[in-house]
């Protein structure tokens, strides 16, 4: 592990047990929050005793799905969007306010078009992961160096094996940021629909828990949603950090 990990994982660890302290202490309310080894404790049993494998099948099928279509369309889009400088001159005003829409206002108007059902919270995690790709896309594309088309061109590469071997290679770096917050962003819409306007999945039970005084089960889930998400993001940086020591080497 680098230096700079080895400092994160102490700054996260020291505030575990700071919060450990503060909470056996009773300098904070145990009403307030329990302590994260109680929190530890309790997300074992509930992961033991199959009580979430319903929800994190829903959860998770519809995250993975808003991630896959955020990426794949987003990346569709922004390969579109950079071929065509008129739709550019059009587009750029809107993605850079497109975060502030509150998107889930139009969670009535899409049960009206797919019904009750998954779909609904899997266009509000899409609505929120697209975006962050089709920029990350647009600022790849753009901050590949000219050389590097030219070298294609000396080397009369066809406009396929350019995008394959030169540009998107070039764009990695950029991509990989979009896919990070395309599966943060996914993560968040779904999760934050099943918390507000869902019947089932892990959002859903974290409320659930949180009108019944249930602090134990609602901290150990929220324990298991931020650990989950830190993975996932842990696993994207380390296969970035990969990919890039690759194209380092002579």
């Amino acid at each position: 592990m680098s230096k700079a990990g080895l400092v994160r994982a102490g700054l996260v660890l020291g505030f575990l047990l700071l919060l450990e302290l503060l909470t056996r202490t009773g300098v904070i309310n145990g009403l307030v929050m329990i302590p994260p080894s109680a929190m530890a404790a309790a997300l074992w049993t509930l992961l033991l005793s199959g009580a979430l494998d319903a929800a994190m099948a829903q959860s998770f099928s519809n995250i993975a799905l808003a991630f896959l279509l955020s990426v794949v369309l987003g990346f569709a889009g922004g390969l579109l969007v950079h071929a065509l400088p008129r739709l550019r001159r059009l587009v750029d005003p809107l993605l850079a306010s497109y975060y502030a829409v509150p998107f889930f206002v139009f969670y009535p108007l899409l049960v009206a078009i797919f019904g009750l059902n998954r779909w609904p919270l899997v266009a509000i995690g899409f609505a929120f992961g697209s975006a962050a790709m089709v920029i990350a896309t647009l600022n790849g594309l753009d901050r590949v160096p000219r050389v590097l088309r030219k070298v294609a061109q000396v080397h009369r590469l066809g406009r396929a094996a350019e995008i394959f071997l030169v540009i998107l290679p070039a764009a990695t770096p950029h991509l990989f940021t979009g896919l990070k917050l395309a599966l943060a962003y996914s993560f968040i819409g779904v999760l934050a629909g099943e918390f507000i306007l869902s019947g089932g999945g892990l959002g859903f039970s974290i409320a659930y828990a949180y009108d019944g005084f249930d602090n134990r089960t609602m901290y150990a889930l929220m324990l298991f949603v931020v650990a989950l998400a830190i993975l996932l993001n842990a696993t994207l940086h380390v296969w970035e950090q990969h990919l890039i020591l690759r194209r380092r080497r002579p």
